[in-house]
């Protein structure tokens, strides 16, 4: 029975002494000295090696028809259609904003249909035609949504406006008589920082009405 009076306490205490200390410290450091000389310290470091290895960037040579041209191209894997545009094939007038499908500034026409070419690996792109907004004009001549898109003002810091124009220009391609709703489908998912959506809309409209001419 412990007296009321004795505050010493009953339990074993854990005695961690200075050799426990240096047997640790060294340890520590043999740990250290097996990583930095680069030895497997556990069999998942290899499989871990392995597995990215494997998902490594070998480069691949692809061909793309791009603005009506066939280009031959080395691509990585992983390197999405807007990146091959802007990088080798050097044709930045397609944007890169957020680079994940939520901004629509990297548009581009896939077999004339709008696509997200962030969002589109290249080498899945195969034998189908791209047209980025350099080969949307015919020559010298402007696409009547490009000329409409100048006259109604509707370009402001430019950075959205080649994925606004090729969405609006398949619109005009496939329906030459837009109502206003059209159009805001047609570039509902289009992100304009500077807030030119009326301008956007009477230009498509105007573009519109000069093809039915």
């Amino acid at each position: 029975m412990v007296s009321p009076d004795d505050t010493s306490d009953p339990r074993p205490q854990a005695r961690f002494t200075r050799r426990d200390f240096l047997r640790g410290v060294g340890a520590a450091i043999a740990g250290t000295a097996a990583f930095d000389s680069g030895l497997p310290l556990e069999p998942a470091h290899s499989e871990a090696a392995e597995n990215a290895a494997a998902t490594g960037a070998a480069r691949v040579n692809i061909v793309l028809d791009v603005n009506g041209q066939l280009r031959a191209v080395e691509v990585e894997p992983q390197a999405s259609l807007a990146d091959i545009l802007r990088g080798p094939l050097n044709l930045p007038g397609t944007k890169i904003g957020c680079g994940r499908g939520a901004c629509s500034a990297c548009t581009v026409w896939l077999d004339r249909t709008p696509i997200l070419s962030c969002m589109v690996l290249a080498i899945d792109v195969g034998e189908r035609k791209v047209v980025t907004i350099e080969g949307l004009a015919r020559g010298p001549e402007l696409h009547p949504v490009q000329s409409a898109f100048i006259a109604h003002d509707a370009i402001q810091c430019g950075f959205c406006t080649p994925g606004l124009v090729m969405s609006c220009a398949a619109l005009v391609e496939s329906n030459r008589n837009p109502s206003d709703e059209d159009v805001k489908t047609a570039i509902s998912g289009h992100l304009c920082r500077c807030g030119t959506y009326p301008h956007v809309v009477e230009a498509v409209l105007d573009a519109a009405k000069s093809m039915k001419a």
